[in-house]
């Protein structure tokens, strides 16, 4: 016995028994469910474990979130079942066929697209995958138009003609087949990684690419298989999946399923296959269970969310490795914005075209009411609201370094604690903005407080997760009375009991003046300690901490100052839209939100602003043409036009500003004959991210008695 109780494999076997027996407890406990419910939830979980495993594996080799995952089995999943339904084909060929066509298509995608971002930023690399998910949902809905079919199909006849009923569920021939192929696919996979010469690679090069090089790893090449398999095991699960559920038309995954997946493989942390797998399982398990117990799949995003916050804070914390380290690292490695150089800032050349454009800049925000009409100012205010929305993505991702993929989560509280507040206390829209951004704040910190554990990609699950929850549980009036509906119409009211805001132009002039304000206080924020630290802490956490500088003070900050402003914006969103409609706090737009900033530059307020610009303004464009020719508009804006415009700017649109300022004013120095270092370096080669920001900061902090984030 004692012999047992020593060996790590019985005692991590017991473990896992354990553990499961508690998941059973629990689940019986709340969610009681006949067994034919939990093999039906086995299944599909099983199917959510090979998305999980391909995201692991992407992550793995590029250190990067695949948001495009799913899809990359969309567009050969349809393939297959458009040769099996319309064309007749054999089962085994129009499968067959699918199969290629997704491994093809993840070697063109590598080769044409990954390849290209080899050297960028993973979190430019990451937003690639937003782009090429919206290029393949369009080429998924395209599909059948190519095989003259108006209605696609979306499941497939069972090779196996029989079913059988279990414990209340009736199971089908596909269902069969999903359960005879999970364990040949997984075992196939696991096969491939520890018994074969590529495999063996894969593994080496996730641990570190620039060493697996040295030694004669052809690392390009096995990128481009990780590419392949990651398709590959999409292909299959999509097909499968489209047996037992049905394939979607448009993207192949919802965003509710994309998150259980991306909860299973970080739980995993990326590289342990059975953890993926049995997470990925229990996920299946959990959600049908609740759906058959409730009737409601609500509560679904709830459960996910709390439970991706207990695995990754329970998860014990652990030295990073190099790899890790690194990865983390090339999460945050955007180039921070030089200001204008101070050997030049006070020439009367610079002052009076800084404050030339400035002039213009002003003067075009307060005639774009006046000309694009009453009826369309509603558009310019939803970008005021978006600018602010980048702002607090600026402090919390570009400064701080906390990716962060949930910031509607905390425009959504805004929204629903200002429409609440003007509603019941009848407040002054002012007030009401403080307060709302104060609760904000307070949202934002208690997500912060366990985020603090999690780093990196796993904050950025635990944040999606977050927005999940808020859609479908916390900001729900279903579920809280509290919560105002869309039959409840808000009022208005005068500014100070003063200004009256009740026209559409009228509340455009008093959301710019907000706009202004958020923007002078987060330019200040920059120049002082707080934000020195903030940049120190992105750049060299352990380094700064060793000054005396209080990290987790600073993180904190980070969440409050953005959770604020996020609610700020949602306070105005509301009022512009006179009622708290369902679907407010939409997690695509969150996600759209850190497309936004991220296509613009995190290095700049003017950047964020370009993205926030180019988005919107994609949007309007879009609306403005035939339904019929929306998704080409989409295709070439925010799937071709976003990747094409990463990999020629990875700084993102805000930096040609500042590459166009920077030639002018190297120009303006030759003529002055006036030596610029800062300019000659610029144009000599890229100085490291915030370097003296790093030293600035520690400076600052050598003084123990200034540990604090406060001035």
């Amino acid at each position: 016995m004692s012999r047992w109780a020593e060996d790590p494999r019985a005692r991590q076997a017991a473990n896992w028994l354990a553990g499961l027996a508690a998941f059973y407890w629990v689940l019986e406990r709340l969610w009681p469910a006949p067994a034919g419910v939990l093999l039906k939830g086995t299944v599909i979980g099983g199917l959510y474990s090979m998305i999980a495993l391909g995201i692991a594996l992407v992550y793995r080799a590029n250190r990067i979130i695949n948001f495009a995952q799913g899809d990359l089995g969309g567009a050969p999943a349809a393939l297959a079942i458009l040769l099996i339904v319309s064309k007749g084909w054999p089962y085994p060929l129009a499968i067959g066929t699918g199969l290629a066509a997704g491994l093809a298509l993840g070697v063109v995608i590598e080769f044409v697209v990954i390849r290209r971002f080899a050297k960028a930023p993973r979190l430019i690399l990451t937003v690639v995958t937003l782009g090429l998910s919206s290029v393949l949902a369009v080429a998924e809905i395209g599909l059948p138009s190519a095989f003259h079919v108006t209605i696609p199909p979306q499941n497939f006849p069972s090779p196996f003609n029989f079913s059988f009923a279990f414990h209340k569920v009736q199971f089908q021939g596909n269902d069969v087949l999903a359960m005879l192929a999970l364990p040949v696919v997984i075992g196939a996979l696991a096969w491939f990684l520890n018994r074969t010469n590529m495999g063996v690679a894969v593994r080496a090069c996730s641990e570190s690419a620039d060493r697996a090089s040295l030694l004669g790893v052809p690392v390009k090449r096995v990128n481009m298989v990780v590419w392949a398999v990651a398709s590959l095991l999409a292909t299959v699960a999509l097909i499968l999946r489209a047996g037992v559920v049905g394939l979607p038309l448009g993207s192949a995954l919802g965003l509710s399923v994309l998150l259980r997946t991306l909860a299973a493989a970080a739980i995993g942390r990326m590289d342990r296959m059975p953890t993926i797998v049995v997470a990925s399982i229990l996920f299946g398990i959990v959600e049908q269970s609740v759906v058959w117990h409730t009737g409601s799949s609500d509560i679904v995003d709830l459960v996910s969310f709390l439970v991706i916050m207990g695995a990754l804070i329970a998860q014990r914390t652990h030295l990073a490795s190099r790899a890790e380290e690194a990865a983390l690292s090339t999460w945050t490695a955007l180039r921070e914005v030089r200001p204008t150089p101070p050997e030049l800032s006070g020439l009367a050349e610079v002052v009076w075209v800084q404050r030339g454009l400035g002039a213009i800049i002003g003067m075009v925000a307060v005639a774009l009411p006046f000309v694009i009409g009453e009826a369309r100012t509603d558009l310019a205010v939803t970008l005021i609201v978006f600018m602010i929305v980048a702002l607090s993505i600026l402090v919390l991702t570009g400064w701080a370094g906390q990716i962060s993929l949930g910031q509607f989560a905390f425009v959504g509280v805004g929204m629903t604690v200002g429409a609440w507040m003007t509603l019941h206390w009848h407040i002054d829209i002012v007030a009401n903005l403080v307060i709302s951004g104060l609760v904000g704040a307070v949202v934002a910190v208690v997500i912060g407080v366990p985020a603090l554990r999690i780093r990196g990609l796993f904050l950025a699950v635990a944040t999606l997760g977050f927005t999940f929850a808020c859609s479908s549980y916390f900001l729900n009036y279903t579920h809280f009375g509290w919560v105002p509906t869309q039959n409840e119409r808000l009022e208005r009211l005068p500014v100070f009991g003063r200004v009256v805001i009740d026209t559409e132009t009228r509340y455009f002039f008093f959301c710019l003046a907000v706009l202004l304000v958020c923007t002078l206080a987060v330019r200040g924020l920059r120049r002082s300690r707080i934000g020195r630290v903030l940049i120190a802490v992105r750049e060299n956490e352990r380094g700064v901490q060793a000054y005396g500088v209080n990290v987790i003070a600073a993180k904190l900050t980070a969440f409050a100052i953005s959770g604020f402003l996020a609610a700020m914006a949602g306070v105005l969103l509301v009022h512009l839209q006179f009622a708290l409609y369902p679907g407010s706090v939409d997690p695509v737009s969150s996600l759209k939100a850190f497309e936004m900033a991220v296509i613009g530059g995190l290095g700049s307020i003017p950047g964020v602003f370009a993205g926030a610009i180019y988005v919107q303004g994609l949007s309007w464009f879009r609306s403005s043409f035939p339904s019929a020719l929306r998704p080409l508009i989409e295709l070439l804006g925010s799937g071709v036009g976003l990747i094409v415009i990463l990999m020629f700017l990875p700084g993102g649109v805000g930096s040609v500003i500042y590459k166009v300022r920077d030639r002018l004013l190297r120009r303006l120095a030759d003529n002055k004959g006036i030596i610029v270092p800062s300019l000659v370096a610029d144009a000599a080669e890229p100085t490291a991210v915030g370097q003296d920001e790093v030293v600035a900061a520690m400076a600052g902090a050598s003084d123990k008695e200034t540990a604090g984030v406060g001035p």
